[in-house]
């Protein structure tokens, strides 16, 4: 079988090819921008960037009631958008397996915000998988396929900035498509009036104790019962990656899969089988809280912060309480090279013009945004997408015709 070195975000694409994915939809927003990329390589696969993210999911559920298996991916961020057609989507479940992936961004190297998607996952429960590196990415999305049909459900399938955007080996494999599943009427199960919507959130809860049952033996949740049990480790994603850096073969080690719905009797047998447990999960304490209300005694945030990306360094200064250096440092420093926007782009001379004659700019996310850094200083504020129109109505409602004369809104992303 073919072996290949593949970024996640390419490896989640080819996961996709080959379990049969038919449509896949996306709005553009780093780290999750590649897989679609990757997506529209493949003949098989109609891919295509929609207006939005919530239209994008939409797409998707169109193309699953339809019968299709289908994709959406869209960044953190980008769930808030969609979150709508999102909940109740969870009560239809699916005709044609869906999966949803959402890339987090800790460390916020291209975000305004520092969101954690997993709580989405449990507010409204759909099962999320968790891949920790390139080969889990592409049989993580093959497998949240097969569960999606299986349980009923869309899968969300979670990513971050390092496994989006780092590199490992995979194993290639061929396409396989299903037989497409027929579409038939069903306006009990489709159609969420509130009398229809009354009957089907009873099999959401069914649903979910079921998946959790399935947390306690699946593949994706594994114990690694090593060293001399002195210490154990429930983690996950990329901070599973830093751990095994760090310790090797060492400590023991619960690698966490399948991180919504998370398992009961798995943890607990865990913690029986060593001395001290400690999570490790960058932002914030998903698996550490399930643990205490399970009565599982673990450490977590009182160890580690909340905020920013982990690494190697931290979990050895943290837990071996070891300086450990992670990288050589030049003996020169080198200057910091902020992003600006591309040579010749010509909104460098409207913001310069806006900001010589003092005008007040409500800015947007994207390019836009650019427009806040020296030399320009042109923006005042920035806060979602598309945001800049309604804000300056807002701002003007307050200031009255005086600060009409001198307020602007500026928006675009990509």
């Amino acid at each position: 079988m073919e072996k290949k070195l593949m970024l996640g975000n390419e490896a989640v694409a080819r996961g996709l090819y080959e379990n049969g994915v038919h449509v896949s939809t996306a709005y553009p927003g780093t780290p999750s921008t590649e897989i679609s990329e990757y997506a529209a390589k493949y003949d098989e696969i109609y891919a295509e960037w929609s207006p939005n993210e919530k239209v994008a999911l939409e797409v998707a559920i169109g193309a699953s009631v339809g019968g299709a298996r289908a994709f959406c991916a869209m960044k953190h961020v980008g769930l808030n958008v969609a979150a709508d057609p999102l909940f109740t989507l969870s009560y239809t479940g699916v005709t044609g397996g869906m999966v949803i992936c959402v890339a987090d961004d800790p460390g916020m190297h291209s975000s305004q915000n520092e969101q954690d998607s997993r709580h989405y996952a449990i507010a409204a429960k759909v099962p999320m998988l968790e891949p920790a590196d390139s080969g889990e990415c592409l049989s993580f999305a093959k497998a949240a396929l097969e569960l999606s049909e299986q349980f009923d459900t869309p899968v969300f399938l979670r990513t971050c900035t390092r496994i989006a955007h780092s590199q490992s080996i995979v194993t290639l494999g061929e396409r396989v498509v299903p037989e497409r599943k027929p579409y038939q009427k069903n306006p009990q199960k489709y159609i969420m009036a509130p009398a229809n919507a009354i009957r089907r959130h009873p099999e959401v809860e069914k649903r979910t104790q079921a998946l959790t049952e399935f947390a306690e033996t699946c593949p994706f949740n594994r114990m690694e019962l090593l060293g001399d049990r002195k210490l154990g480790i429930i983690t996950s994603g990329t901070s599973y990656q830093y751990v095994k850096e760090v310790f090797g073969d060492r400590v023991s080690v619960l690698k966490l899969g399948l991180i919504h719905p998370l398992p009961v009797k798995l943890i607990q047998k865990f913690a029986a089988s060593v001395e001290r447990v400690v999570v490790v999960e960058e932002l914030d304490p998903i698996i550490e809280t399930h643990c205490k209300s399970i009565g599982v005694a673990v450490e977590g945030k009182s160890l580690f912060p909340i905020t920013g990306e982990f690494s190697q360094k931290l979990i050895a200064s943290v837990v071996l309480k070891q300086d450990t250096q992670t990288a050589v440092q030049p003996q020169e420093n080198i200057p910091v090279r902020p992003p600006v926007m591309c040579a010749g782009c010509p909104h460098r001379g409207m913001f310069y013009t806006l900001a010589k004659n003092k005008v007040t700019v409500l800015g947007d996310i994207g390019c836009y945004t650019l427009g806040s850094a020296a030399p320009l200083n042109a923006l005042d504020s920035t806060l979602c997408m598309g945001a800049s129109v309604s804000g300056l109505h807002g701002f003007n409602k307050a200031g009255g015709k005086e600060s009409e004369q001198k307020t602007v809104c500026v928006i675009g992303d990509s």
